[in-house]
């Protein structure tokens, strides 16, 4: 027998939400719908990114104005997921790790709008990022890890369960 944990039902038949997340919403929503803040396209039962069809669509009498559960998060201040950088190395390098975060950002938004940078604040020294999605910081994490070596540290806890990250390397 498989294990459907990973996709977030733990009964295929029965559906049963294995997902703490409460920005998503437990039936479907109407569609087509936008988000009124980024335009992301909720169309098939998933949120989707394509500007064309956003821009066209918009205008539409059937179309659905709302917010996305990212949106929603961002202007709550609710992250799911949270990386720390930390050391001299991140110091002396910290445009090119930048790049690299970004970039990987934008490979994972395309697929999943829904998972995005929430924040990026330094302070102490330290950069710390917020997600929308806990995935996405052990995703940043690890991309870093790979990049540019370094100790990563990550912990999942709390109730609803939040991914801390911490990435940390000295010269």
């Amino acid at each position: 027998m498989r294990d459907t944990a990973k996709f977030g039902t733990s009964d295929k038949r029965g559906r049963e939400r294995t997902s703490s997340d409460p920005y998503l919403s437990e039936g479907s929503m109407k569609e087509p719908a936008i988000c009124r803040s980024c335009h992301a396209v909720y169309i098939h039962k998933r949120w989707q990114i394509d500007p064309a069809s956003s821009a066209t669509m918009i205008s539409r009498p059937d179309i659905h104005m709302t917010v996305c559960p990212a949106c929603q998060k961002t202007a709550e201040n609710y992250p799911e997921g949270i990386l720390t950088l930390r050391g001299d190395y991140f110091q002396a390098h910290e445009k090119e790790i930048r790049n690299i975060l970004e970039n990987e950002e934008n490979r994972v938004y395309a697929k999943n709008p829904l998972s995005r940078i929430m924040s990026m604040t330094q302070k102490n020294g330290q950069v710390v990022i917020e997600t929308t999605d806990a995935k996405l910081a052990e995703r940043l994490g690890r991309t870093l890890q790979k990049a540019h070596s370094g100790e990563l540290q990550i912990d999942w806890s709390g109730d609803p369960v939040i991914c801390r990250a911490t990435w940390e390397r000295s010269v």
